[in-house]
């Protein structure tokens, strides 16, 4: 919850002083609004002391938001990585849910496509093989995570539990698990060998968490994420 107080002076710069040395924090950690501008004033009022008095609210610590931000994001890899339970009669109607999807997207695409489905701790994987399918993918993938999105919607009809989905397509995370966690080590010793941060590109949700696994356990480095999705990104920087 925000922190606000009511300030009061004879002008407003003096309110606003009295306000900042109160919170002890200087002008740009703050919103202020006018609530009685002694300016206003009546005939009847003209003797009476001019006060001005002014609401000052404390803005959130930028660095306070993007821990919790940050929080939540890793809180997000623990959580994925929980057993997700489903009765067996809710992996069958999941499965079918699947592969009636499969089966009818399959119709659409060359003859020589095939999936996999296999149900892990994790949930649902399902893999998508076969040629000239990599416009399933899409650029960075947001074609496939569509797909998945469309899959995990598709599979809890029915069901109660949430239904886990992992899709892959012509094997495009394995690989780029692999590149993430290789640039991740690279950008790594970068920022420890000059002492300075280093900013990449937007990426998935899936994505940032494989650069925040990697790096977690590296002592002397600290991963953040900025920005809003879809161009929220990671800062790789040195701990302090």
């Amino acid at each position: 919850m925000a922190i606000s107080i009511i300030s009061e002076g004879k002008t407003t710069n003096e309110a606003i002083e009295k306000g900042l040395k109160e919170l002890k924090v200087s002008k740009d950690r703050v919103d202020i609004k006018v609530l009685e501008n002694g300016d206003k004033r009546s005939f009847f009022s003209i003797l009476t002391p001019r006060v001005v008095k002014i609401e000052m609210t404390l803005k959130e610590d930028k660095d306070v938001k993007t821990k919790k931000e940050n929080h939540n994001e890793k809180k997000e890899i623990n959580v994925a990585r929980k057993e997700i339970v489903l009765t067996e009669e809710e992996k069958v109607k999941a499965k079918e849910n699947i592969v009636n999807f499969l089966e009818d997207l399959l119709k659409k695409l060359p003859e020589d496509t095939s999936y996999e489905i296999e149900y892990k701790e994790i949930g649902f994987c399902v893999k998508i093989n076969g040629k000239n399918i990599g416009y399933l993918i899409g650029y960075r993938g947001e074609t496939l995570y569509s797909i998945q999105n469309i899959l995990l919607a598709v599979a809890g009809k029915g069901i109660n539990n949430r239904v886990k989905i992992i899709l892959d397509i012509e094997g495009y995370k394995e690989k780029r698990e692999k590149t993430l966690e290789s640039l991740a080590e690279k950008i790594a010793k970068t920022v420890i060998k000059t002492n300075k941060p280093f900013k990449l590109e937007p990426m998935q949700a899936y994505e940032r968490k494989i650069i925040h696994s990697k790096l977690q356990e590296n002592s002397k480095i600290v991963t953040t994420s900025i920005g809003e999705d879809p161009n929220r990104r990671i800062v790789v920087s040195l701990k302090k």
